[in-house]
């Protein structure tokens, strides 16, 4: 009897004791959980793509950055997440700070590994252009207008055997996807010149009649903030390029970087003769191309719009304001450019699908 009066005693004791524990345990723990939520890491664009340890960066702002793992610069290179995905954000404005051979400032990536076409390389990316330009001159090819991806060759004149374009007119809902081939040129490169050709939209040849005169918005356009991926895979010297979207048709294309079409006056293609003539260039290509010439892919936002005089070179001086380069006056009056990467690769080349 007394042993069942002394565990009749016992029990509430052991239940406020109980009680206190628990209480104690849920506070501590819900501590550590505000203490975790506040002190959330940074996202870097290597968390995103970790693919960013085989390439560095130029910034809009001249910054040229080597390695990037746990990097980021506030403004040009980033992440942001759309309520769903987190992104790589590259953003760059119409004037900056530079390449020593380019009038365009980049927020883009330049690969570390060099390789030559006979040997090949393969880039991937999936991605949506947020802003292009508002300002520029509509009769420049140029105007409007960001590369997203690029081959570049690090020999000779150093020219580009692939550049991946967005471009969109003001007013425009839809902009065009296409790409440029630039001859390898034989003898003085002043000559040179890109061949552009359509993926979604109109190529680079389709201008305005005046400064603020655009032509029509293409039917089969992409709109800002539309998902597209495009591989470039070059293997045994053809480069094979495939562009995906949803909800429009995919489109596959090859150029042989080995031996070119572009050999004498006769084979300048009708585009070049009429777009670039007011500038006289109508160079030849070298017989055997981009053969034998270390290449390198480029992946970002390499804006194609500049202050230049449109009369000085009306195939690639936009003309667009750039506010004496402050950042932030571009920034706040549409003079930039935007691109976001969810996904991308590189590596290399590999058999072509035949399918």
């Amino acid at each position: 009897m007394k042993k069942l009066k002394k565990s009749l005693f016992q029990t509430p004791v052991l239940i406020s004791i109980l009680a206190l524990c628990l209480n104690s345990c849920f506070h501590t723990n819900a501590t550590k959980n505000v203490e975790k939520e506040n002190t959330k890491t940074t996202v870097y664009p290597s968390d995103v793509i970790p693919f960013m340890n085989e390439w560095s960066i130029l910034t809009g702002d001249g910054t040229r950055t080597e390695e990037l793992a746990n990097y980021e610069q506030k403004d040009f290179f980033y992440v942001s997440n759309d309520g769903e995905t987190d992104w790589v954000v590259y953003k760059t404005p119409n004037s900056g700070i530079t390449s020593k051979n380019s009038s365009n400032t980049r927020t883009e990536l330049g690969q570390k590994k060099h390789w030559i076409p006979e040997t090949g390389g393969k880039l991937n990316g999936t991605l949506k252009v947020m802003h292009v330009s508002t300002s520029g001159d509509a009769r420049v090819a140029a105007s409007y207008s960001v590369v997203v991806g690029q081959i570049h060759s690090d020999d000779g004149h150093e020219n580009e055997p692939l550049k991946i374009f967005y471009k969109k007119f003001p007013g425009h809902t839809k902009g065009s996807v296409f790409w440029n081939y630039e001859i390898n040129t034989e003898g003085d490169n002043s000559k040179r010149w890109d061949y552009s050709t359509a993926v979604w939209g109109n190529d680079m040849s389709t201008i305005g009649s005046s400064p603020t005169t655009y032509p029509e918005e293409p039917k089969e356009g992409i709109e800002l903030g539309e998902e597209f991926s495009y591989e470039v895979n070059v293997y045994k010297g053809i480069m094979y390029i495939t562009f995906t979207s949803k909800g429009h048709p995919t489109k596959t294309f090859t150029k042989n970087l080995l031996k070119s079409e572009f050999i004498s006056k006769e084979t300048i293609p009708k585009q070049i003769l009429t777009l670039y003539a007011a500038i006289g260039r109508d160079g030849t290509e070298r017989p055997d191309a981009y053969a034998g010439e270390l290449q390198f892919f480029k992946q970002g936002a390499y804006n194609q719009t500049n202050g230049k005089n449109p009369e000085d070179n009306i195939v690639w001086n936009t003309g667009s304001k750039t506010y004496d380069g402050d950042i932030a006056k571009q920034y706040a009056n549409g003079c930039y450019a935007e691109v976001w990467f969810k996904e991308a690769a590189a590596g290399s080349g590999t058999v072509p699908n035949k399918e």
